[in-house]
């Protein structure tokens, strides 16, 4: 399905990069919780294009409207309507790739799969898609927050070659990852990754990177056994955003390099509870949260759409040389990492009320 994730806590999202707007519908979310429009911004502002002399030039201020499912800032426990519109948007900016489909963008495998497609901006393969997903992300963070107290941190760890020195995981913030524009918590990584993006910005290329997540105080038990493991969720949900390439969860590929006497999370008694001395398995044992921080890594691959030459081939074969028009981020990462934190709380928020609705009926 191109719209809707998760099976309790459900979203669809809808709008392309050049229509008039886009969005989320937000089904399944608890009645009786207070929700505004201020509730979502915050999230939406650390992901709008514009922001800094890293991002994309492309100026939209991104401000949410909640069109349905709630009453008196109350949400109904009806369907929950969020529409951002797009305002500077410009189609004509893609005339020249309507007949050109650019390297590793999705123009030609939208084209070959319905036979049509959005040629501007790139339609629903854009990232003004994940504008939905970060609309229903905030919703979804602020039921975890005030009933599992839970948190999500996401941060850049590296671009191109540039790696930063890993936080304290217990106590790293958002206010310490927006200390930078590429929100990166590490200041020595995070000069020298900015500079290198702002070069590479005037070469008219593109860069990739690491964004890492901590989510913090969550509770054993979320997760369901053999398909829909924690894991695998959190998998489905961080590579279905644009420009992912690879996903990791606790010591991920490294611990292929680990015998298992190294590798296994010893367990031991921590404040009243069974927790784990070392957290290699990154929070999740057999497909279910164990307690402990969940942590996971994902990679962005540079992005497709650059203003230098590239010789390729149009739809009908003939040899072509593309010079790609239109604002596009040389980097996504530091934008990514609000759509991270943002798929995190889907997959838990979504697992949390499997669980819940588990232990009702146990009773």
């Amino acid at each position: 399905m191109s719209s809707i994730f998760g099976r309790v806590f459900r979203v669809s999202t809808f709008g392309e990069s050049h229509c008039s707007g886009v969005g989320a519908i937000v089904d399944g979310c608890i009645p009786g919780m207070s929700l505004l429009e201020s509730d979502i911004q915050p999230q939406l502002d650390r992901r709008r294009p514009g922001q800094s002399s890293i991002s994309t030039d492309r100026d939209e201020q991104d401000q949410v409207t909640i069109q349905s499912g709630t009453e008196n800032g109350k949400t109904l426990g009806t369907p929950i309507s969020l529409f951002v519109p797009n305002q500077d948007h410009r189609p004509a900016d893609y005339s020249e790739m309507a007949d050109i489909p650019r390297p590793s963008h999705a123009d030609y495998t939208y084209q070959k799969k319905y036979g049509i497609r959005a040629s501007s901006g790139g339609g629903r393969s854009s990232a003004r898609e994940t504008i939905g997903r970060v609309c229903a992300g905030a919703i979804a963070e602020k039921f975890l927050k005030e009933t599992a107290g839970i948190e999500i941190v996401a941060w850049v760890s590296s671009v191109a070659d540039i790696e930063s020195q890993e936080p304290d995981l217990q106590c790293i913030s958002r206010n310490d990852v927006d200390k930078t524009i590429i929100r990166c918590p590490d200041y020595q990584a995070a000069a020298a990754m900015e500079s290198l993006i702002k070069r590479t910005k005037d070469a008219k290329d593109s860069l990739g990177g690491v964004v890492t997540c901590i989510c913090r105080n969550i509770p054993p038990g979320l997760g369901e056994p053999v398909f829909f493991k924690l894991e695998a969720m959190l998998a489905q949900a961080m590579l279905s955003i644009p420009a992912t390439k690879g996903f990791e969860i606790g010591s991920g590929f490294a611990g292929t390099r680990m015998k298992g006497s190294q590798h296994n999370d010893p367990f031991v008694l921590k404040k009243n509870r069974i927790g784990t001395k070392t957290n290699f398995s990154g929070g999740v044992q057999g497909g279910i949260s164990n307690g402990e921080p969940i942590h996971i890594r994902v990679a962005f691959k540079p992005p497709a759409t650059i203003g230098m030459e590239q010789q390729t081939i149009d739809f009908s074969g003939k040899e072509a040389i593309l010079t790609a028009k239109g604002r596009h981020d040389p980097c996504v990462v530091a934008r990514a990492v609000p759509i991270v934190e943002s798929m995190a709380a889907l997959v838990l928020a979504d697992c949390e009320m499997l669980q819940r609705s588990r232990r009702v009926l146990s009773c």
